[in-house]
């Protein structure tokens, strides 16, 4: 098969190069929603130590706030991590190797943001209603992320390869 034909066999007429721009460009857009939301939390969340609520909070619950704190700020990390990664290598000629690598970045940061937002939410929880509900909302909303964010693209994506 010549590389002409394996082209259009993936849908596109596009060079390598081409389709490492599209897909770049996919992949900020994608990270700009992502980093804004994370952005936001992890903000919000570096208040709340300065608070004088949060002297009062038991020891789990600072543990978690530790915990969430640490999770944002690595989420945070990996998601403005394809744009620092990009500049650095811009110009080498290695866009498809930067394109794979980003979007490397971004599922971790992604997953990341997931654990971010399910350790805030088990925190907020924990202190706003009582404890004997609180996995089961986490537990519920944890449940929904996964189904919105993996199982409904993973559901599409096979049913599309396999039609």
């Amino acid at each position: 098969m010549t590389e002409a034909n394996d082209h259009r066999d993936r849908g596109r007429d596009e060079t390598e190069e081409e389709r490492a721009d599209r897909r770049w460009g996919d992949l900020i857009q994608e990270v700009r929603v992502a980093q804004t939301g994370v952005q936001i939390l992890f903000g919000f969340l570096l208040t709340v130590v300065f608070t004088p609520r949060y002297e009062q909070l038991p020891q789990t619950e600072q543990t978690i706030y530790i915990v969430t704190v640490v999770l944002g700020a690595a989420a945070t990390g990996a998601l403005v991590g394809p744009v620092s990664f990009h500049r650095l290598v811009t110009g080498r000629h290695i866009k498809p190797a930067t394109v794979r690598w980003a979007g490397r970045m971004t599922v971790v940061g992604l997953i990341l943001l997931l654990a971010t937002m399910t350790a805030a939410l088990l925190l907020i929880l924990r202190v706003a209603t009582d404890d004997e509900y609180v996995p089961w909302l986490v537990a519920s909303v944890l449940v929904w992320y996964l189904l919105c964010w993996l199982a409904l693209p993973a559901w599409i994506r096979s049913r599309r390869s396999g039609g």
